[in-house]
């Protein structure tokens, strides 16, 4: 059975930085992209980042390019997000997913940036 966790949000000010993490298990992980998603309230949920499998390419929304960097450790089954210069409108619940796998999804992690 596909299982997501997330873990690392918390409140951080404006300009701060915090690192989220993604474990993932019930399939092979080092063979599919992943991707985080975050949704704001009220809103739709948007695609942040992914990253492939094999060549570890990057891609990223066009809000978050130069901020956010997605990574991946296969050995441990996770994905990262490392989120720098965070601002106010980052504020959402991340999640991350694997497109092989739509249908399953973690319980997020909430990421506040507030003064």
């Amino acid at each position: 059975q596909v299982q997501l966790v997330e873990s690392g949000g918390g409140l951080v000010q404006p300009g701060g930085s915090l690192r989220l993490s993604c474990t993932a298990s019930g399939f092979t992980f080092s063979s599919y992209t992943m991707n985080w998603y975050r949704q704001a309230p009220g809103k739709e949920r948007e695609l942040v980042a992914a990253i492939t499998s094999a060549s570890g390419r990057t891609n990223y929304a066009s809000s978050v390019k130069g901020r956010f960097t997605i990574s991946r450790d296969n050995a441990k089954n996770t994905v990262y997000l490392q989120m720098n210069s965070l601002k106010p409108e980052d504020t959402a619940v991340y999640y991350c997913n694997a497109p092989a796998f739509a249908g399953y999804w973690g319980q997020g992690t909430q990421v506040t940036v507030s003064s």
